[in-house]
C-alpha cells in the first residue's frame, strides 16, 4: 500500500500561493525547482503557537519536504534556504503579479528548471533595488519563452526579413511581427524590439513599446482571464507604469 507514496526532501521552493485549510492549515501552491508547480498541504500552521507560520512566506526561497501520493502531498518540514532581507513594499505588488501569472500559465507537476531559476533571479533583482520595469519585462518575455510561446523578435512574420533598428512594426500575437510606418498607430520601434531580445531595456521607449508587445502576447494566452494583481493595484495604490502589463477581459471559468 505504501510503495507508491513519494517523499521529497528538502527541494528548493518558493509559495506563490496560499489559502486557509480546516482550522489550523492551509493548501499551499508552489513552483519548485526539479518538480514544477504542485499543491501541498500544510498542517497545523496556523495560529500562536504554529512553529512554521514565520516560514511559510512568499518570495522566500525555502527548502521543503513532502510525501504522499497523487495530487494531495502532505508538507512534512520546511526551513529557509537564506536569510535574505525581506522584498521592499514598492516591489510586493509587483512579486504578487509574477506569482498570478505562473499560478495562471504554468502546468501542475511540469517541471520548468530555468523559469525556476528565472522567477529565483526576478525576485533576487526586485529586492536589490533593481528597477521595476526592465525586471517585469524580462520576466514576462523569459517565461513565453519557456511555456513555447515567446514571440519572434529577430525577423518579420512570413518574409523572414530581420528586424531592422529604424524600422518600425505591429505586433499580431500568434502571427508576429508585421512592417508599418511611423506614422501608423500602435508601431512598435524595431531599437525597442532589438532591445528586448536582448534583454536591454533602457528608454523610455523602450519600456513602453516592449510593454505593449509582452500585454498583446500575454492577454492571448491567458485567454480572457483577469490577472487579479492589477485590478487591486489599480483600485488602492493607483496604476503604476510597470504594472500595465495585461490588459485581458474577464471570465466566469478558473484557472
Amino acid at each position: 500500500m505504501t510503495r507508491n507514496v513519494r517523499r521529497i526532501t528538502l527541494a528548493p521552493a518558493y509559495i506563490l500561493h496560499h489559502r486557509p485549510y480546516r482550522d489550523t492549515s492551509r493548501i499551499l501552491e508552489i513552483i519548485t525547482q526539479e518538480h514544477g508547480r504542485l499543491a501541498l498541504f500544510a498542517r497545523g500552521v496556523r495560529g500562536p503557537k504554529a512553529k512554521l507560520a514565520a516560514i511559510l512566506q512568499p518570495f522566500r526561497l525555502l527548502l521543503l519536504s513532502w510525501s504522499g501520493r497523487g495530487e494531495a502531498a502532505q508538507l512534512t518540514a520546511a526551513e529557509c534556504a537564506d536569510h535574505e532581507p525581506p522584498l521592499p513594499a514598492a516591489c510586493i505588488m509587483a512579486s504578487f503579479y509574477l506569482n498570478e501569472l505562473l499560478l495562471k500559465l504554468t502546468t501542475r507537476h511540469d517541471p520548468l528548471p530555468a523559469l525556476f531559476d528565472d522567477y529565483h533571479a526576478a525576485v533576487a533583482g526586485l529586492r536589490a533595488g533593481q528597477p521595476l520595469e526592465p525586471a517585469l519585462r524580462v520576466f514576462e518575455k523569459r517565461l513565453l519563452d519557456a511555456l513555447g510561446y515567446g514571440p519572434d523578435l529577430a525577423t518579420e512574420a512570413h518574409t523572414g526579413k530581420p528586424i531592422q533598428p529604424d524600422g518600425y512594426y505591429h505586433f499580431r500575437p500568434a502571427q508576429g511581427l508585421f512592417p508599418t510606418i511611423r506614422e501608423a498607430g500602435g508601431a512598435l520601434a524595431g531599437r525597442s524590439i532589438i532591445g528586448l531580445a536582448g534583454e536591454r531595456l533602457a528608454g523610455a521607449r523602450e519600456l513602453e513599446d516592449s510593454r505593449r508587445l509582452l500585454q498583446a502576447a500575454l492577454a492571448h494566452c491567458l485567454e480572457g482571464r483577469e490577472l487579479t494583481t492589477r485590478t487591486v493595484a489599480k483600485a488602492v495604490h493607483g496604476l503604476r507604469p510597470g504594472f500595465n502589463a495585461v490588459r485581458a477581459k474577464p471570465r466566469t471559468s478558473e484557472n
